[in-house]
């Protein structure tokens, strides 16, 4: 309309997102961070030692520095900025990269399915739908990307976890669907008498207790090997299902739930942390497009709201439960048995 004060901009930076993400996603890909973490390095000493070609690179390193992601100096030399030296450096424990790894690998690509998706209500990542973990997990490579952008993802959330929910009354934790065991791991390095471990698919084990290793934990956190889908879950104090429930339908989610419930001891606790969608439905859109993401990879998992799950954990028998946000967009949801 002529003489209209709107502006297309937030359209426009909508549409063109994805560029950016791009940007960082080939910058993780290429271990550009980690290269940098050691000393600055100029235009050419870089584009050799991350392997691009000249025509792409400065335009490339200087996009990241527009992005807020790199710094530059007078001499021309590039360098990581605080954020980045502390997450996006491999060598740190603080690294949580894998996670984008993980979405460049395997999400990045996938979302171009997304109309397809909508259309058919059929996921579109490309695996055989019925057994979707299993045949991801028959990749070695795909499996090996899968665990460590589930710590890279978890990690935050972990740390939080462990700040927030009172371990001094509980022993014992088993973390349902547990990768590299980021989430134990973090709970047992700062509670010295907490125990327990992970339950997993039995192809998980030699990942978990790698990582369990590297942190000195070996003693205190152990694998359980199995299916949440056709076995019992272990018992512990506190059970905790971290980006599990999103996965599965609703018939599967209250599965889950009532197999907790039966696991825990009276007074026992479950945590399930996710990217909850507020409970309007209308603010959060992280909780809202990761909802999303499970249309197109998953064959019938959905997010949901905290007054979702609260009304499936009471379904299943919990009665106390509470609600508080961690980090990252994640909440954690408490119900005690």
């Amino acid at each position: 309309m002529v003489g209209t004060d709107m502006q297309p901009d937030r359209i426009l930076e909508l549409g063109y997102a994805f560029r950016k993400a791009k940007v960082l996603l080939s910058a993780v890909e290429l271990e550009l961070f980690t290269a940098l973490a050691e000393v600055p390095l100029d235009c050419d000493a870089l584009k050799e030692r991350v392997g691009i070609d000249q025509r792409g690179a400065r335009d490339f390193f200087d996009a990241l520095v527009a992005l807020g992601l790199l710094e530059r100096d007078a001499a021309g030399r590039y360098s990581n900025t605080p954020e980045v030296h502390y997450y996006l450096d491999a060598h740190k424990p603080s690294y949580i990269g894998g996670d984008l790894a993980h979405l460049n690998e395997r999400m990045y690509p996938s979302w171009s399915g997304l109309t397809a998706a909508l259309k058919t209500g059929k996921p579109q990542n490309g695996l055989a739908k019925s057994d979707y973990f299993p045949a991801l997990y028959a990749s070695q490579a795909a499996l090996n990307a899968f665990v460590r952008g589930m710590t890279g993802g978890s990690l935050l959330a972990a740390g939080a976890i462990a700040a927030k929910f009172p371990w001094r009354d509980y022993v014992t934790i088993i973390d349902v669907g547990t990768a590299e065991g980021c989430l134990p791991v973090e709970i047992a390095r700062v509670h010295d008498h907490i125990r327990g471990g992970g339950f997993d698919l039995p192809q998980v084990r030699p990942h978990f207790e790698d990582y369990v290793r590297k942190h000195g934990l070996g003693e205190r956190l152990s694998f359980y090997p199995g299916d949440f889908l056709s076995a019992p879950l272990p018992s512990a104090d506190v059970l905790v299902m971290g980006r599990v429930l999103h996965n599965w339908d609703l018939a599967t989610k209250k599965m889950l739930l009532a197999s907790a419930y039966k696991a825990l001891p009276a007074g026992g606790a479950l945590i399930v942390y996710e990217r909850l969608i507020d409970d309007e439905r209308r603010a959060n859109s992280a909780g809202l497009l990761a909802s999303l993401h499970m249309l197109i990879m998953t064959a019938g998992g959905f997010d949901f709201t905290a007054a979702d799950c609260i009304g499936w954990m009471r379904e299943a028998g919990f009665e106390r439960t509470s609600v508080e946000p961690l980090a990252l967009g994640l909440s954690m949801i408490v119900a005690t048995k």
